[in-house]
């Protein structure tokens, strides 16, 4: 059983032709319907506010032809449910909510798509998300990378430990650690896998924004170290930083470690932590994915999808150039 669950991503990724698609931005979906998500749980005030937009976001990536759904539990914490006035039951619901959502797009939309002989679409696997430590924080410090002398391994493991406890018993088909800044937190999350026996596949992905190092300045090669040793990590990568750093991001991963590589950039808009908002991008626009995509796919990514402020519109583009040139 352990062995067919974690071979799931590698024959999507084979069946996708070498290369799988992920989705896009979850928050950006959610406001282009009128969502507002200012507000510490980010996008995951609508496991609250309306889970059926949640599901509706889901089954839009789904018809821009993703291969993977991320759940909106990003941001979905326990000390956040509960800093809300939620129970740690109530708020462990919700967790739950947000894999059986996600589940349940794929296979509504999957049922459907199979009634078509000529539909062009594989059944998508969902990844429950899982936020860095800074995310909950809500306030930049995943884009700094330094959480402070107060925080070791040990509280980042029992930060994270109940969390990913809910979402693995929900049931999703893989796990997403996302945005995660440094070395310790790579490591902590290495360690609560094996701690916790998940026998589902797993990704991690680092932010970056200098293209070169994490933002605690850590060499990418130190961050690997633990990811490179665990026999329970699948696949590594990038999240949400721009995309004009993940050319040169790719070739860097290939020569630093033998797991799958993953990259899903933002727009190429700048987040301002402290400002809390997004600067626009002068170098890179949507229609560049469809290139680009092509070209981290041949330089040796096996999932591209998008982060932050990508679209399902920008999903389309890098499904229509990946599976033309495939």
């Amino acid at each position: 059983m352990k062995s067919e669950k974690r071979q799931m991503l590698h024959d999507l990724i084979e069946n996708a032709g070498g290369c799988a698609i992920t989705d896009g931005g979850f928050a950006t979906q959610l406001e282009k319907h009128g969502a507002s998500i200012n507000d510490s749980l980010w996008s995951a005030i609508y496991l609250i506010k309306d889970p059926n937009l949640i599901k509706q976001v889901h089954l839009e990536y789904l018809e821009a032809g993703a291969d993977i759904l991320v759940t909106s539990s990003y941001q979905a914490t326990l000390p956040g449910f509960t800093s809300k006035g939620l129970s740690i039951e109530q708020g462990e619901s919700l967790l739950q909510r947000s894999v059986k959502l996600a589940v349940e797009a794929r296979d509504s939309f999957w049922d459907s798509a199979k009634r078509n002989p000529r539909n062009k679409y594989r059944r998508a696997l969902v990844a429950a998300s899982i936020g860095s430590y800074g995310a909950y924080l809500a306030d930049g410090s995943e884009y700094r990378g330094c959480y402070g002398p107060d925080v070791d391994l040990k509280k980042l493991k029992d930060f994270h430990r109940r969390r990913l406890q809910v979402l693995v018993e929900a049931g999703p088909d893989l796990l997403a650690f996302e945005s995660i800044p440094n070395k310790l937190e790579a490591q902590a999350c290495v360690e609560l896998l094996e701690e916790e026996s998940v026998n589902i596949p797993s990704w991690i992905c680092f932010i970056t924004v200098d293209g070169e190092n994490a933002p605690s300045g850590e060499s990418f090669k130190d961050c690997l170290e633990a990811i490179n040793k665990s026999t329970t990590v699948d696949a590594v990568g990038i999240n949400c930083a721009p995309p004009h750093f993940m050319e040169s991001l790719v070739c860097k991963f290939k020569q630093l470690t033998k797991k799958a590589i993953i990259v899903y950039p933002n727009s190429g808009e700048v987040w301002d932590g402290k400002a809390k908002k997004w600067l626009p991008s002068q170098i890179f626009h949507d229609d560049d994915f469809g290139l680009s995509a092509t070209r981290w796919r041949d330089l040796g990514a096996k999932i591209i999808g998008g982060c932050c402020r990508t679209t399902p519109s920008t999903i389309q583009i890098i499904s229509n150039a990946l599976r033309e040139k495939a």
